[in-house]
């Protein structure tokens, strides 16, 4: 049995993959997100420290056309899809961005980090601008909003604005991956500028999902369900996928076989192995389904295994 090499505190996926880390294959998530298509935006919502930020790593990894992704899920489930990896692997424009880093003691300051954000965001899509069918006052506009000195107008419209450049260049909708959405509405509520931020990003929201030809469809997660009619309003073909209510519980989180092999391998590889199986249940199972399967927290297990021992990993 081979060594088991867990990749601790790492999200990235190609960078899992490309160094041979151990990584428990979710590749699945790519199928049963493409089986329905007429779904425009799924908003995926777990708790902290469940996979989210790799699930969607690995989903920009696979639809992303500026990359090569094809040796990453060499032997992985999605590649036995062969009309899916044909259709969809590197084929459309991608945009993934993660607001966790959103945060301040007051809206100038938290708004101040979202500028900034977007302003990285675009610095990845510069090419953009050598597009001659693209139009002038949009590039003026990019411009602006990489240099982080654009009005709130243009903030709002960010997402939206990129999109439409990138279907241009492209001649292809965009996939929109946001990762961590509630983050910058729950801090501001911990520090009492929940208004200002909620319509900032109810500005940013609308615009990019709601009628937006550029936009083939969208995945969203975090960890709160905010309320669709105050961040989400007017959003077609709008799926909330929740732990009580879901089609994805065994792409976030461990399930009992999953925690099973990596148990297997730890006592394998560790002769003072201090860890029994039935500990990993008590502590980290941290829901169960409407079906009745248990849901482990990763990031609890992959700790306990590697330190080789029980302790609260989660906080």
């Amino acid at each position: 049995m081979e060594k088991l090499n867990i990749p601790v505190g790492i999200s990235d996926f190609r960078e899992i993959r490309e160094n041979g880390y151990y990584y428990i294959d979710k590749t699945f998530l790519i199928y049963e997100l493409l089986k329905t298509p007429a779904t425009k935006v799924t908003l995926i919502t777990r708790p902290r420290r469940f996979g989210k930020t790799l699930g969607m790593s690995m989903l920009a990894d696979f639809f992303d056309i500026r990359k090569e992704s094809s040796s990453l899920f060499e032997g992985l489930d999605i590649s036995e899809k062969t009309n899916i990896c044909n259709e969809w692997l590197n084929q459309y424009p991608v945009i993934f961005l993660s607001l966790k880093d959103i945060d301040g003691l007051t809206f100038k300051d938290a708004y101040g980090q979202l500028v900034a954000q977007i302003a990285d965001l675009y610095k990845e899509y510069t090419y953009l601008l050598e597009c001659a069918e693209i139009d002038e006052d949009d590039k003026k506009i990019f411009l602006d909003l990489k240099a982080g000195k654009a009005d709130k107008v243009q903030v709002s419209r960010s997402f939206s604005t990129l999109m439409k450049m990138l279907q241009i260049y492209y001649q292809k909708p965009v996939i929109l991956l946001l990762d961590e959405y509630d983050v910058p509405v729950a801090k501001a509520s911990n520090h009492g500028y929940y208004n200002e931020m909620l319509d900032v990003m109810k500005g940013i929201m609308s615009t990019a999902l709601k009628d937006n030809q550029a936009l083939r469809f969208a995945v969203i997660t975090g960890c709160l369900k905010i309320a669709k009619e105050s961040i989400f309003t007017g959003t077609n073909n709008f799926v909330s996928d929740t732990i009580r209510d879901s089609r994805y519980n065994e792409y976030f989180g461990f399930t009992d076989e999953e925690v099973d092999e990596l148990f297997e391998r730890y006592e394998h590889n560790n002769e003072n192995a201090q860890i029994s199986r039935q500990d990993l249940r008590i502590w980290y199972d941290g829901y169960t389904t409407k079906s009745g399967e248990r849901i482990y927290n990763p990031r609890s297990v992959v700790l306990a295994l590697t330190n080789n021992n029980i302790g609260n990993y989660w906080t």
